[in-house]
């Protein structure tokens, strides 16, 4: 008999894949599922199993669902008029993880409908980029029953660094992440924002990321994003497209609670412009490229 956890893992992008290898490291038999067959194969290779979810899904004691949107996540879950999802696939007592950037009431909704086919739902979105997915050295903002969390404690235990008890109530993990993006997203603006305005002072990219990164106008952001921008690398650490959705999902929770974003909303601007211009699916620090251009200025690797 298999005394090991069964968790399944569904979706294999750069997080996801990250966290199935943190799952295989931590001694999971894990079962893995992606619409892309190049990481499956892959994750097969290092010790995974896939196939049919529809055989499989009842053998799993856990499913992270790691997808991109909320939409997706539905999907899985809940299914397509010709495919079940695992609330009508996985056993009742089995525990689901869902990792992707969703907004709080869409958190609640796939709670209820999880827990009327008694499962147990762990509304857990995560942040620590794919570096860390791969490390098992992710941040994981939970919010959900206490069976919940008990059902997910051996994923958690592989997956994450630090997990955040956001409470009993589905929706406060996914409002905690909303605070988070609302920051980053910020941040990433500001950083495209001071790095070309000190090139419209003479001041050179590389000059400007050693100084800032040692001052008090550092950020996380700065240190992580400006980087590519000086080196003239865009290939996607995250991409510019995730933010129009990320800062929707924050602004619609402000206009709900009549709460004034402006920052935020000034920020949500200029990825959109960035993607309107052609750059979504380059890394996020391309927003620079809207500032640069508006103000005829030449970043590094720009052949303009």
């Amino acid at each position: 008999m298999n005394s090991r956890p069964r968790t399944g893992i569904i979706g294999l992008g750069s997080m996801g894949y990250g966290m199935a290898q943190s799952l295989l490291r931590a001694g999971h038999d894990v079962l893995a599922f992606d619409i892309a067959a190049e990481p499956v194969a892959r994750i097969v290779a290092d010790g995974a199993r896939s196939g049919d979810i529809e055989h499989l899904a009842a053998e799993m004691d856990c499913a992270v669902i790691a997808v991109l949107n909320a939409a997706q996540t539905a999907t899985v879950l809940l299914g397509q008029p010709d495919r079940p999802g695992l609330v009508g696939l996985m056993r009742p007592g089995a525990t689901i993880i869902s990792c992707a950037t969703i907004a709080p009431e869409d958190a609640r909704r796939l709670h209820a409908r999880a827990a009327k086919a008694g499962l147990h739902y762990l509304d857990a979105p995560i942040s620590g980029g794919a570096g860390k997915a791969a490390a098992g050295k992710l941040s994981i903002m939970a919010a959900g029953k206490v069976q919940a969390f008990g059902g997910a404690h051996p994923a958690l235990d592989a997956m994450a660094e630090v997990v955040f008890d956001m409470g009993r109530e589905p929706g406060r993990g996914s409002a905690m992440k909303a605070v988070n993006q609302m920051l980053v997203g910020i941040h990433i603006s500001a950083m495209a924002e001071a790095i070309t305005f000190a090139l419209s002072q003479g001041i050179d990219p590389a000059r400007c990321h050693e100084v800032i990164t040692r001052c008090a106008g550092t950020s996380w952001a700065f240190e992580n994003r400006a980087p590519h921008v000086v080196g003239g690398d865009y290939h996607p650490a995250s991409a510019v497209d995730i933010w129009p959705k990320d800062l929707g999902i924050v602004l619609d929770a402000a206009r709900a609670a009549r709460f004034p974003a402006p920052l935020t909303a000034a920020a949500l601007q200029q990825f959109l412009a960035a993607s309107g211009s052609g750059l979504g699916g380059e890394d996020d620090a391309a927003v620079a490229k809207v500032y640069a251009r508006n103000a005829g200025l030449q970043l590094p690797g720009d052949g303009q």
